[in-house]
């Protein structure tokens, strides 16, 4: 038997035996009763199978595609056109930290332009989960690996937020699909200031390019800009620019800004990417804005 090299989705339904997900299959479509773009689901890890399966409402998991899935406005001819390959690879499974700080800021990085998938994107830290890894300890090996911060797992307090499904390339008119991942944004809480846990940050210089600690107010920015939508962005009086570390090829930070109107782009629908906030990004951080907003009991 061949060695598990990768965490793939299952999904379970009906309390049949879980399946392994297809690449071309909507994993928020299968749950969904009328063909929504939100559902609520429950996980597990087990066995090295990232399961799926319908969650009781009010009481699951949220699970979200955008409006503008490929997955979900894939034809059948365009998925013929995949290669088979790529279809073989089924749905991966990746973990996102949202580091919250002791003065409610959260930590953002942006993609190296080198990189395959989303280059030059603002996300937050994260990566694949490996085999015989709980989700936590994928997510704290990725927050270390990309920015130097170690956390021990008794530390920190992990709250799944959401998990959001994404494919790359985001848009049909941007290509066929490449790449197909359910995302999980765990938010971790921490005691020390973002200014404590800049001190600390060394970031690899291949994978991040720069970081910066969005507070709230910056955060409703970015998710006022609704990608694949036309509506006004909510810039709430904030400054033109924000303040940003910059990580050169070598690892060094350099204080730097970045305009304002980079963090609140959208998504082009044709032609070249643009520096942004990954549209999985946004929707991680309005659950982290709701989250400050409920009261703990």
């Amino acid at each position: 038997m061949d060695k598990v090299r990768r965490i793939l989705v299952y999904v379970c339904k009906e309390r049949a035996a879980p399946q392994r997900a297809q690449f071309v299959q909507s994993i928020t479509a299968l749950f969904s009763d009328g063909g929504e773009d939100e559902v609520e689901v429950n996980c597990s890890l087990e066995k090295n199978q990232f399961i799926l399966y319908r969650g009781d409402k009010g009481r699951g998991i949220p699970l979200k595609r955008p409006a503008f899935c490929p997955i979900k406005h894939l034809s059948a001819t365009e998925a013929a056109a995949i290669p088979l390959d790529v279809q073989q690879r089924g749905i991966d499974v990746g973990v996102a930290i949202l580091l919250q700080t002791a003065n409610q800021r959260v930590l953002l990085t942006r993609r190296s332009k080198e990189l395959r998938i989303f280059p030059n994107v603002w996300v937050p830290p994260g990566g694949h989960v490996e085999p015989d890894e709980t989700l936590l300890d994928a997510g704290l090996r990725e927050l270390e690996e990309e920015t130097g911060l170690k956390l021990k797992p008794e530390e920190v307090s992990p709250k799944i937020l959401g998990l959001w499904e994404s494919v790359y390339p985001p848009m049909l008119s941007r290509g066929l699909p490449q790449r197909h991942h359910i995302v999980i944004y765990m938010l971790l809480h921490s005691s020390l200031s973002h200014l404590q846990l800049q001190a600390c940050l060394s970031p690899s210089p291949a994978e991040v390019s720069a970081c910066l600690w969005a507070d709230s107010r910056l955060v409703g920015a970015v998710v006022s800009s609704v990608d694949g939508e036309d509506a006004e962005v909510c810039l709430d009086d904030l400054p033109s620019s924000i303040s940003v570390s910059q990580v050169s090829t070598e690892g060094a930070l350099t204080d730097s800004t970045l305009p304002l109107t980079v963090l609140v782009s959208r998504a082009p629908v044709s032609g070249p990417d643009v520096e942004r906030v990954s549209t999985g990004t946004k929707y991680a951080l309005e659950l982290w804005l709701r989250s400050l907003e409920t009261p703990v009991l």
